[in-house]
């Protein structure tokens, strides 16, 4: 399994991002898809999740300001990020996990900074 995790940069409070994350080595379908994001002396916490049958969840704090989505013919998966504030600041993690599995699958990260 292999995501690649891309979009993070430094952005003013208020202003948007949108990550990607490409899988592969995966059937896509059948893999449960999130992101999570650390930041500096934080544990790692699950923003958005996007089921296999396209069901969501957020954390409260980005509800109504986050959307998460999935493209099954690219094999990625999308988290667009408006209204960002400097409490997004951290570094943003694909997640992957099978259908009734418990094995986690990780990508590589990629950092969100938002200047106030």
């Amino acid at each position: 399994v292999q995501l690649q995790a891309s979009g993070g940069g430094l952005v003013q409070a208020g202003g948007a991002l949108n990550l990607s994350c490409v899988a592969s080595g995966i059937t896509f379908s059948r893999y449960d898809m999130g992101w999570y994001r650390q930041a500096p002396g934080k544990q790692r916490e699950l923003v958005a999740r996007i089921r296999s049958g396209g069901s969501t969840n957020y954390v409260d704090s980005v509800k109504g300001r986050f959307t998460i989505s999935r493209d099954s013919a690219k094999n990625t998966v999308y988290l667009q990020m408006n209204s960002l504030k400097p409490e997004d600041t951290a570094v943003y993690y694909c997640h992957a996990r099978r259908m009734f599995s418990a094995a986690d699958n990780w990508g590589q990260g990629t950092q969100v900074t938002v200047s106030s």
